[in-house]
């Protein structure tokens, strides 16, 4: 969890799975959403990759990113629960807390 969270801990990085929830993305089209140099952006995409967050596709040289939703979803429950907060998935595309608040009202 705690890579989970240090993954998180970047804009960049948070942007670019904002990005990947609209579709899989090769590493350039991301790139080209950032004013960052390429290593700088490689570097983000590893530290994605190692927090399970991210999936990466190799055909030739291109490489598409996917987003690993359930990763994700696993830390912020597991998160909830060192607080005590009951975090379920509800029918749509949020999370609802045992006392009926979901992230959108937060």
């Amino acid at each position: 969890m705690n890579k989970v969270f240090k993954a998180l801990s970047d804009p960049t990085r948070r942007r670019v799975l904002q990005l990947l929830r609209q579709r899989p993305m090769t590493a350039g089209e991301l790139a080209g959403h950032f004013t960052v140099s390429k290593p700088t952006m490689s570097a983000h995409f590893a530290v994605l990759r190692e927090a399970g967050l991210v999936s990466a596709d190799k055909q030739g040289k291109t490489i598409t990113y996917h987003l690993n939703m359930s990763v994700l979803e696993e830390a912020l429950m597991g998160f909830a629960q060192v607080f005590g907060v009951e975090i379920k998935l509800d029918t749509g595309d949020s999370f609802v807390a045992a006392g009926g608040t979901t992230t959108k009202d937060v």
